[in-house]
């Protein structure tokens, strides 16, 4: 289940180290090289994950990360800093402005990968294809199965990944919006009332496990993922 990675660097022969690396990886790119493309990209469709690099013509990379944290659309994009700069001063500063990890140049595809996996599955489980499990309750995403005590529930695809979402962030209230932008996306002009149908169609292909009353309504709220 990987989605697209916003790569910013104006280097093109690192760009293409790294495009090459993610898309061998299964991973979808876009590429910008600088923070101006960056956001121009952004405003038509959200990234899973953003791989800046400090040293960008014009606005800096630490500058497009600043924009990203002060804009509540983009505030929690998962960002990881590429930086030539060694010094710890400088690794811990991007860290304070708000990337969530960084890799100093040069770095090996190997690091690379494991580092974008390390940060997702720390800010965006639902994005990574790590099995989920609740009381017998099984998601596979790379399978793209779900199974209590190994045999097959069945479900549609909407109901798969509102579930997936709903397990890999358990106990947390989401409203119809939040739930729509992170399961649907947040270009997807549907009504806040469709979420309402897939939850009731996910809830009836749960009854027969009994994970059903694991979705409640928080009322006048949204819902949550939770033990009964």
């Amino acid at each position: 289940m990987t989605g697209a990675i916003l790569i910013v660097e104006d280097e093109s022969a690192i760009t293409e180290l790294i495009d090459l690396t993610l898309k061998r990886n299964g991973h979808q790119t876009i590429c910008a090289a600088s923070a101006e493309e960056a956001i121009r990209l952004i405003e038509h469709a959200l990234p899973n994950l953003a791989l800046i690099d400090w040293m960008l013509p014009g606005t800096s990379g630490i500058e497009l990360i600043k924009r990203l944290r002060a804009n509540k659309r983009t505030q929690l994009i998962p960002v990881i800093m590429l930086t030539a700069k060694a010094d710890e001063a400088d690794k811990l500063a991007g860290l304070d402005i708000g990337a969530d990890d960084y890799i100093t140049k040069p770095f090996s595809p190997k690091e690379l990968i494991a580092r974008i996996k390390a940060v997702l599955r720390r800010r965006a489980p639902q994005l990574t294809d790590d099995i989920v499990e609740t009381n017998g309750l099984q998601v596979d995403p790379a399978m793209h199965r779900v199974t209590f005590n190994g045999e097959t529930v069945s479900m549609g695809p909407s109901e798969f990944r509102l579930l997936h979402f709903f397990m890999t962030h358990p106990e947390r209230v989401y409203t119809r919006v939040q739930l729509l932008d992170q399961v649907w996306g947040d270009h997807t002009f549907i009504e806040e009332r469709t979420v309402d149908v897939h939850i009731r169609r996910l809830r009836q292909a749960l009854e027969g496990s009994g994970h059903d009353d694991y979705i409640q309504t928080i009322r006048s709220v949204g819902y949550r993922f939770s033990k009964p």
